[in-house]
Parts: structure tokens; sequence; C-alpha cells
């Protein structure tokens, strides 16, 4: 199915099992892996077992040989951005890349022993769920109760009734809606890949943008003033008088569409709290730096978030104008999160990107590398 197909048939109306959509599949990571992972502090993972009706849970950092103490059955440990961390999994998640990078969000893998889950849920956000090695069933409910069970320390349905299921094997996809309710149990041990979307809501993009706005948005420093105050015999009582010289101060707070475009870009790169980006150890000089690039293309760094509009270029929460001549570059740099070897660069592109690699935020094509 094209992906103009796909959005216009089932994005956000209903599911959809592909069966092989990835043929050939191979996990980006092992087990051992995933448990080395989760004990990073940079790393946001969670454990949860379930034992009879109770559930437990863990956040990461989780203790060095947490695994030994497992039992068989019915537990499954999460590793959420694994596509910050490794990188055969960014190159999966971007297999995905039909869908607007200011949409999606990052990939989440689940190892399951089998029986485990998480339990009957509901996502607000579309998601795509790959099926790695093993087999999982998926059952799913468009409608029915949604309340939670009020003794579980995770978000889990309290009364599930499943209306369709599946069995999904290795490469093969399940998207679903947000709202739809769904529970996953793993049959065998198995890998499944969480592909998915941001879908703020309107109270935390307001919530947000009011910050963005007091600290990027320039007020006049005026103070309230009442040169005819009259006495009052009823000092408790907020007047009239005051509430609209109160209202015309407020209404002096004035955005623009360029303001919002600013918001976004900043938020949407922005990464998550817990990402640190790695400085070069010996750093090229300048010029190296750009014979480098221009022999061998650059990549950015998995966990870099970078977007454009116009001529704004929005990288890991900062804004920049693109210099002259260099929109198009840092463009297809966005697009593809690399720059192709021979791409014209201008000079003052050339020192943007050189202060990028600085942070860490990309870095040069290997040598070798080249050709992939």
């Amino acid at each position: 199915m094209a992906p103009r197909e796909f959005f216009a048939r089932h994005w956000q109306k209903r599911p959809l099992v592909v069966r092989g959509a990835w043929p050939g599949l191979r996990d980006p990571a092992t087990v051992s892996d995933l448990f080395r992972l989760a004990a990073r502090a940079d790393c946001e993972a969670r454990l949860i077992v379930r034992r009879g009706e109770r559930w437990t849970l863990q956040h990461s950092p989780l203790r060095p040989g947490s695994r030994r103490a497992l039992p068989a059955r019915r537990w499954t440990v999460l590793v959420q951005g694994l596509n910050h961390l490794v990188p055969a999994a960014d190159r999966m998640m971007r297999r995905f890349a039909f869908a607007p990078y200011a949409r999606l969000d990052d990939l989440m893998v689940s190892y399951a022993a089998p029986g485990g889950g998480v339990g009957p849920h509901v996502d607000s956000y579309d998601v795509f769920l790959l099926q790695g090695s093993g087999r999982r069933r998926w059952r799913i409910a468009l409608g029915g109760d949604r309340a939670l069970d009020p003794r579980a320390p995770l978000k889990v349905l309290a009364r599930f009734r499943p209306e369709r299921e599946w069995v999904l094997e290795p490469g093969d996809l399940l998207y679903l809606p947000p709202g739809v309710a769904h529970d996953g149990i793993a049959l065998e041990p198995c890998f499944t890949y969480s592909i998915g979307f941001r879908a703020p809501s309107t109270r935390e993009l307001g919530a947000d943008f009011l910050v963005h706005l007091q600290d990027h948005l320039p007020l006049p420093d005026t103070r309230y003033a009442d040169p005819d105050l009259a006495p009052t015999r009823a000092p408790g009582r907020i007047d009239d008088a005051f509430v609209a010289r109160c209202a015309r101060m407020l209404e002096r707070v004035r955005w623009s569409r360029a303001d919002v475009v600013e918001f976004l870009g900043r938020r949407l790169s922005e990464p998550k709290p817990h990402v640190r980006f790695a400085p070069p150890h010996r750093p090229l000089a300048a010029a190296d730096f750009a014979r480098a690039v221009r022999r061998r293309g650059a990549v950015l760094a998995p966990a870099t978030g970078m977007l454009y509009r116009g001529r704004r270029v929005f990288i890991n929460g900062e804004s920049v104008a693109a210099p002259p001549g260099a929109r198009g570059a840092l463009a297809a740099l966005a697009d593809r999160r690399a720059l192709r070897p021979g791409t014209s660069i201008t000079p003052a592109g050339a020192a943007l990107l050189y202060t990028w690699y600085r942070a860490g935020y990309l870095a040069p094509v290997p040598r070798g590398l080249e050709a992939q």
C-alpha cells in the first residue's frame, strides 16, 4: 500500500494489519543489550512484571543483574528512544519517514518473556507496532469501558473486552489510531517495536507556548498607574477601573504566526531531558571538517532533532536563520538526516555545521561508510 493510500484510508480512522511488511527483519539489539541500556542514567526504560493480578513497575536505571531475578514468564522490559542509542534502530525508525518528523516521536522496543505484556491500555497517539523475532497476540477494542485499574502502577484498563485479535509473526505490522484499546501478550520470547507519534494536548501546547512567550516575546516595560485614583469606602473590592487598566496592559501581549512557528520548531526539535550529546574528543579543525564533509558527507547524531520552515532552521531546541545560499543543503540535511558527499555548501553554512559538530549534533561520515 502506498503511503498516500494508507493516510487516506487508515490514518486516524481504522486499524490495519500488514503481513510481511518487513521481510527478513533483524532485531537491532539483543536482550542483554536492552538490560545494559536500561541500567544507564541516560536511558528511559521500564521493567514490568505481572504476578497473578498484581503488577510491579520499575523505572531506569535498573540495577545490574536485575534480569537474573526475573521469573520465567510474564515480564517485559521496555526501552524508550532506542533510535537515539542504537544506530540500527535509528535506521529502522527512518523507514517511517513518509510521516513528517514534526509528528514522528521515537522508537520504543519491548522484549517480553512468554505471557509478558503491559496490560490492556489506550494510547492517545498513533502507533505502528512492528513485530521482531518471536510472536505476539494482539487484541483490540474500539469501544468499551475505559476505566483504569486503581491498583495497578501503570495505566491498565480495569475491564477489557476484545473485539478483534491477530497473532503477529516476525516482520508483520499493526497500525492503531489514537484511542483504540489494545493488549499485546507474548506467545514466546519476542521483540516488538513501537513507532509512536507526537500528539500534544491543547493544555500542553498552551502551557508550553505561554512559557515560550515569557522567554522570547518582548513586552513593554511599563507599570500600572492610576493618577486619577479616588478614595474608596470598600477597600476589599476589586473595582471596575482597576480591572479595566489591567485588561489594557494584558492586551499588549500579542503573538503572530511567526511566533507560533518559532515555538513549534524549538519545541518539536528539543531532545528529551535525559538525552546527552557527546562532543568530539579530538575535534577536527574547521578546514579539515569542511574537507571531510565535502569528501564523505555528514550525518546527524541519532538523538538530534532537526526541522525547518522557510529560512528558519531548528536543531535540538535551538533556532537559527539559514545563511544565504545554505537553505537547500540544510533542508536536505533535515529531510535525509545526512548530507551527501559533494554537497555544495557556502562558507557561512559550513561554519554553522562546524558549530553543530563541536556540540556533538552531527559528524562527518566515517571513512569507509560513504557508500552506505
